[in-house]
């Protein structure tokens, strides 16, 4: 039963965000009281004694709980959760603890919130659960206290996602990133893009530290070699056609130049058109089909200090003078670059695509692909290998996936 509230006035009902380490956290220090950051001290002095807290878990889009408010809030920094302190507290009784398996999916409450219309997408409702102490309507509020306590009744669990689950509650929805709607051929399409500042592109530019202690001495134009060199001689010795930019052809890592490895093309295929061919041979590696050589097998741009824009935008320029053909395409980069690769990756230029390019492009770091060539140097029948490979080395974005994990 929901705790009756002296005096008049109808029932008050606030949202409370919780991740799932946070409800993990509450509950197992007795559910008691809960907390909130210092900025809601103001907010939090309207809550007054007899008021719901409804409770939701970002991430996985469920609701958790109801804890009924049993005093005014208060100050203490004594140690609860993990992440922050939250230090504005505020007693209160639970009514209702689900687990995140238990709890009610916001998807259930479709058509029947005021907020959720029917038919309505996450666009519509994600902005009623970005700020605990969010006071509700009556009627959402009774909405949303029922279905609670039917789930308590009758509790139905249903798969978690553990990333969603484990979530920071430090950490915010990417700045950045924006939802929007562009139209296509198949009508408008809801997209995620990216809007890097003028600052973003500049550090964009900045040499990234070495990635071990053994190659900290090292030119930066040698990891960059090192790198290409490596990449085309493996792609030769599986057998495979490889190109590189005939002004990188001089070059010469550990003793060995790039312009002596075998397989390497003297000439693009006469198939590609003349932009193509302008844009193809700039890539700093391409591996092609050794039975046509037209058929781009692989193609990856080393980016050890330039920007990360500059690589990807020469991988949308191909895609659309080839939007046909079926290739796999990879960035690859100091570890610490990847941050930057997914900033970039979401450019409306990139992004607003028929195919968007973090459908087809991937990212590689130095040390996940330095450990792997190293371990083919030890494949005697390295010809039985399939570029395939690359995919159990290759971290892939989807901005998408990040902006529902935060909302």
């Amino acid at each position: 039963m929901i705790y009756e509230r002296t005096g008049k006035g109808t029932m008050t009902y606030w949202l409370h965000l919780f991740t799932g380490t946070t409800w993990k956290e509450f509950r197992q220090a007795g559910a008691a009281f809960t907390g909130f950051r210092q900025h809601h001290w103001q907010r939090a002095r309207k809550v007054k004694p007899g008021d719901l807290f409804l409770c939701y878990m970002v991430g996985v889009k469920r609701w958790v709980g109801l804890l009924q408010v049993t005093g005014e809030c208060y100050q203490d920094d004594k140690p609860i959760w993990g992440e922050e302190p939250f230090p504005v507290r505020i007693p209160v009784k639970p009514l209702a603890l689900l687990t995140a398996e238990t709890g009610v999916p916001m998807k259930q409450l479709e058509g029947q919130l005021s907020f959720f219309k029917k038919g309505a997408g996450s666009r519509q409702w994600s902005n009623y659960v970005r700020v605990s102490l969010r006071k509700y309507q009556e009627a959402d509020g009774v909405t949303i206290t029922h279905a609670v306590q039917e789930a308590q009744r009758n509790p139905v669990k249903r798969q978690v996602d553990a990333k969603k689950l484990n979530r920071s509650a430090q950490r915010r929805r990417p700045a950045h990133l924006y939802k929007t709607k562009i139209s296509t051929d198949e009508g408008d399409v809801e997209t995620v893009l990216s809007v890097p500042t003028n600052e973003e592109d500049e550090q964009g530019q900045e040499t990234p530290s070495a990635t071990n202690a053994s190659t900290a001495t090292q030119p930066t134009g040698t990891f960059h070699t090192e790198i290409q060199y490596r990449l085309l001689e493996l792609g030769a010795r599986m057998g495979l056609q490889v190109w590189a930019p005939k002004s990188d052809r001089g070059k010469v890592w550990n003793g060995h130049a790039i312009d002596k490895i075998p397989g390497l093309l003297r000439s693009l295929p006469t198939t590609f058109d003349n932009v193509t061919n302008r844009i193809v041979e700039n890539i700093d590696v391409i591996w092609l089909s050794p039975q046509n050589r037209s058929a781009i097998v692989a193609a990856f741009e080393v980016e050890h200090s330039t920007a990360i824009y500059s690589g990807l935008l020469r991988m949308c320029d191909l895609l659309t003078m080839q939007p046909n053909i079926d290739i796999k395409l990879y960035i690859v980069a100091p570890d610490e670059r990847f941050d930057k690769f997914k900033r970039e990756l979401p450019r409306p230029t990139f992004a607003c695509r028929k195919k968007p390019l973090h459908k087809v492009c991937g990212f590689i770091s130095y040390s996940k692909l330095r450990n792997t060539l190293d371990s083919c140097q030890k494949v005697i029948n390295i010809k039985h290998v399939k570029p395939e490979f690359l995919e159990d080395i290759t971290e892939r974005y989807d901005p998408a996936q990040e902006m529902e994990i935060w909302e």
